[in-house]
């Protein structure tokens, strides 16, 4: 059931989830993933163990407006620096990119240095979340659809 509809354009903000990394506890993403759906979104759930570049593949097969990295190994900024990295390599510039999982504040700030400001930890509340999307992807959505 679809709570909401899209905020603009002829489809649903589309959002791929996914485990980067060794980490294999995936209820926490699940749970956004459902969220998220709820409000309308679109979502692709990747799974677990993904490879950045197979992350930065699906994220351009799938065409995503948002990727939703979440990871509890506390390797959060090497691991999204890599996912980032694979992102450019690709030439995908026009995702908003948000993590969630367990962010010590010194990473959240390396994330911040690296343009992420989208960052939840335990606690975050789903509106939250799905306000946050809502309030940033459409914006990198209508560069997108103004390009030729």
């Amino acid at each position: 059931m679809n709570a909401q509809p899209p905020i603009r354009g002829p489809r649903p903000i589309r959002v791929v989830l996914t485990k980067v990394g060794l980490d294999g506890h995936d209820r926490g993403v699940k749970v956004i993933a459902q969220a998220l759906r709820d409000a309308g979104m679109e979502v692709i759930y990747a799974g677990l163990r993904r490879t950045a570049d197979d992350i930065a593949r699906i994220v351009l097969e799938e065409d995503a407006d948002v990727l939703g990295l979440s990871i509890l190994s506390g390797a959060v900024v090497p691991l999204t620096t890599r996912v980032a990295q694979a992102l450019k390599a690709r030439e995908i510039d026009d995702v908003l990119l948000v993590v969630g999982g367990i962010v010590p504040s010194a990473a959240q700030e390396e994330l911040a240095g690296m343009g992420i400001r989208g960052v939840f930890g335990p606690g975050t509340t789903l509106s939250d979340i799905v306000d946050y999307i809502h309030h940033n992807a459409p914006r990198l959505r209508d560069y997108k659809e103004q390009q030729p």
